[in-house]
């Protein structure tokens, strides 16, 4: 796969329609398929690794791992390592995160919502 400049056009129009649409902003920090799931089980509290990993069976270590550093970076989940052997490392929502959860419920309930319509 090749790399995209990132002075190319697509950079630039994704990077302007991320400051000017607030839809596009909140996409680029939790959309995909995993990232609303972890953050809508770490919306009861604090959770290590392989709790969320119980939670989510389907989602592979690579996609887990990578998701969870991503929420990182966009300052919605905190990881707090403590300083044991062996390591206990547990991820929460950071307020940014918590201020979600309201959306994430209405997104719960227009699914089970659709669904039962379906139905």
């Amino acid at each position: 796969m090749t790399a995209i400049k990132e002075s190319s056009t697509r950079n630039f129009n994704k990077q302007f329609s991320a400051i000017s649409c607030p839809v596009t902003y909140v996409m680029n920090k939790i959309g995909g398929y995993w990232k609303p799931i972890i953050l809508y089980h770490l919306s009861n509290g604090p959770k290590r690794y392989s709790e969320l990993k119980r939670a989510i069976p389907q989602i592979t270590e690579k996609m887990l791992i990578q998701h969870l550093k991503q929420l990182q970076e966009d300052n919605l989940v905190l990881r707090t390592a403590e300083p044991v052997v062996p390591p206990f490392v547990t991820y929460s929502l950071t307020p940014a995160g918590a201020k979600l959860q309201p959306v994430l419920n209405a997104m719960a309930v227009w699914g089970l919502d659709d669904m039962e319509q379906r139905r």
